[in-house]
């Protein structure tokens, strides 16, 4: 399954931001599990080096990108995702509509976020972490 991770699910591990840090944690660590195939976006993860670097220096967010880079794969954002965002009248905020086109082009089935009310216009299912896990993982055990 693939599975989208926004930003914010990629920020609360790389500061280890609790309470979410173990739910996000745990789906990270599933880039390891066959029946997954994690994606997230250039612009995610802008955002997620943005406030690693705030808070650990510019050095150690970079070694943590790379990290989660190569454990992910990276959705595609291209002029007709951008395109696509701006032109569909339900989106108002431009980087959700990017990351949700991003999201669609890359086969997602699920995007995973904290902020789930962002993604209102959506028809790709969008589950708040723990939902995720409950839901995928640990019915699956």
């Amino acid at each position: 399954m693939n599975v989208f991770l926004d930003a914010n699910v990629l920020v609360s591990v790389l500061n280890k931001e609790y309470p979410l840090f173990g739910f996000n944690a745990r789906i990270l660590s599933l880039a390891d599990d066959r029946r997954f195939k994690l994606f997230t976006s250039p612009v995610c993860l802008a955002i997620a080096f943005y406030f690693s670097e705030k808070k650990s220096g510019t050095k150690l967010a970079k070694s943590k990108i790379e990290l989660i880079t190569s454990k992910m794969d990276i959705a595609l954002v291209d002029k007709s995702t951008v395109l696509s965002a701006l032109q569909n009248k339900k989106v108002n905020d431009l980087e959700d509509g990017m990351q949700f086109y991003a999201a669609k082009k890359a086969g997602c089935r699920v995007i995973v976020t904290s902020d789930t009310e962002d993604y209102y216009f959506s028809d790709i299912e969008i589950l708040k972490p723990k939902q995720f896990l409950d839901k995928y993982v640990l019915e699956n055990r």
